[in-house]
């Protein structure tokens, strides 16, 4: 793999922890009960600016992976190997802010099926 390759997936973590914190980190951060007006906008407010780092990541990222900007991956290798990143930083996250949510086996097989997916889509570079 060169070195686009790399850095594209390097991007690609970096992007995926700020996605995943937006989404979910509130969960953690925010006291449990009913929200009240200002509480949900603010917890929107606050998503939206975490994600605001995922796409300064994100989008570079797909250039230097895609093939057709002079990357190694096909489109659809680029989307099926991001998504695999996307549920091993996930994955992380859990273990760091939900030590209590338990990650079972069928979600490992899961995990395992994506992989595959990525395999199966990278074999594609040879085409």
């Amino acid at each position: 793999m060169t070195g686009r390759g790399w850095a594209a997936i390097g991007l690609l973590i970096l992007s995926n922890l700020f996605m995943t914190l937006a989404w979910y980190g509130h969960l953690k951060a925010q006291p449990a009960g009913r929200l009240s007006l200002l509480g949900w906008l603010s917890v929107i407010v606050g998503s939206w600016g975490i994600a605001f780092f995922e796409y300064l990541l994100q989008v570079p990222a797909n250039r230097l992976g895609f093939r057709g900007t002079g990357g190694p991956f096909s489109l659809v290798t680029l989307k099926i190997l991001q998504e695999a990143i996307s549920i091993l930083v996930f994955v992380g996250v859990v273990r760091v802010l939900f030590a209590g949510e338990k990650i079972e086996l069928r979600h490992w097989i899961a995990f395992l099926l994506i992989l595959i997916a990525v395999w199966l889509s990278w074999s594609d570079r040879a085409s």
